[in-house]
């Protein structure tokens, strides 16, 4: 299994992934980059953007058409750029003063050897079944479902499937790219430095054989579980923090990945052959690569703080600290203040509870009340900081 159990969750700390499904390590691999990203941009100074990433610079109340500021100094050097973040906001919710974002013309797609677990797969599980008459059997309560009960459609599973595997409760990468739709791909910690409007997915890639037109639109499409996203009253509001629904396109493509399973079993000449699946998970950025096992680094002990990964909690949240307070030093605007104070709570629970957070975790209520309902919450590990 590619996640930690529920029993475990309060000896992580903050060192060891939640989840290391392929879909879900590969968004932290994107937030860890553009952390980094952000990093180097921040050693260099205000006005010296990257290739990726920039300096916020657009859509200021105190800016003319021509994105000069009223003390008629330009974009480029950033005096009174932002003034409108030194005279404070409408309220937390409001709150979008993250010093970076994405270049105009960066766009994010993705793509998936497999159908994503969960909703988006239920189809061709049950199609897979020597027997594919539906369940009798429905779980307790409000217990989330694994892949049992694979005729009920449209509702929020859990991680592993297997019902003989260790209880979490962490979401299907199904329902976690729906919820992305809505907060972009930034984690909590990278939204603190990174504006979310162009940080969503723009196209999901499956293979022809991985992607059925009724299960994709029913996980992830406006007419599906998510309509009640679009209402523009829920959107108003999410708009004042940044956000917006923003399904993302399903394309298909004929090309096999060299690895998957359909690729290997006819390797061996087998079509039916049962592959087991690796338990290492590798990730790379251009400033990071590493091996995973068991949700930390190849080679050290499941708690041990020197295996956590850079994508791990308290990696990201090390290093979201360390960018706060280059950026503070570089310049006194973007409510680099505000930034730099949020990033120095005592607590895990504190820092998702700090102000600048507080429309995003608006923005999740929402989703999770409106549209994904029966999403539990995977907490017991929020009991930490940075100097524990």
């Amino acid at each position: 299994m590619k996640c930690l159990p529920q029993a475990k969750l309060e000896y992580a700390k903050g060192n060891v992934l939640h989840d290391w499904h392929a879909e879900v390590l590969a968004i932290r691999a994107f937030n860890r980059w553009l952390v980094d990203e952000c990093a180097e941009l921040a050693r260099k100074g205000f006005g010296n953007d990257g290739a990726w990433v920039r300096w916020r610079r657009e859509g200021r109340e105190d800016e003319d058409a021509d994105g000069h500021a009223p003390n008629g100094k330009g974009c480029a050097e950033g005096d009174g750029l932002h003034a409108r973040l030194d005279h404070g906001v409408r309220g937390a919710e409001s709150w979008q003063d993250q010093p970076f974002e994405l270049h105009d013309d960066v766009r994010m797609d993705m793509y998936c050897s497999e159908a994503p677990c969960g909703d988006t797969s239920m189809e061709l599980i049950m199609a897979g079944q020597e027997d594919a008459t539906p369940w009798t059997q429905l779980p307790a309560g409000d217990e989330m479902l694994g892949r049992g009960n694979f005729d009920r459609l449209g509702v929020v599973r859990r991680k592993p499937a297997r019902p003989d595997a260790p209880m979490t409760l962490s979401k299907s990468c199904s329902d976690k790219l729906a919820m992305k739709q809505c907060t972009s791909l930034l984690s909590g910690v990278t939204s603190l430095l990174v504006h979310p409007g162009r940080c969503y997915l723009g196209m999901v890639v499956l293979p022809e054989s991985q992607c059925v037109p009724e299960a994709v639109g029913r996980a992830f499409g406006a007419e599906g579980r998510m309509k009640c996203m679009v209402d523009e009253g829920v959107q108003e509001r999410w708009r004042e923090a940044g956000y917006e629904f923003k399904p993302f396109k399903v394309k298909t493509t004929s090309r096999e990945f060299e690895y998957s399973k359909r690729a290997a079993a006819a390797a061996l000449g087998n079509t039916s052959a049962a592959l087991v699946a690796s338990n290492l998970s590798a990730l790379y950025t251009p400033h990071k690569q590493e091996v995973l096992i068991n949700g930390v680094l190849q080679g050290r002990r499941q708690f041990d703080p020197k295996g956590a990964s850079c994508a791990s909690r308290r990696r990201m949240w090390e290093a979201v600290a360390d960018v706060a307070e280059a950026v503070h030093e570089s310049t006194e605007t973007f409510g680099s203040t505000d930034l730099a104070r949020s990033t120095k709570k005592r607590s895990c629970v504190e820092l998702k509870g700090s102000g600048q957070l507080e429309g995003r975790e608006s923005v999740k209520r929402d989703v999770r009340e409106m549209a994904l309902k029966g999403w539990k919450r995977n907490l017991g590990d929020e009991d930490w900081g940075l100097d524990a």
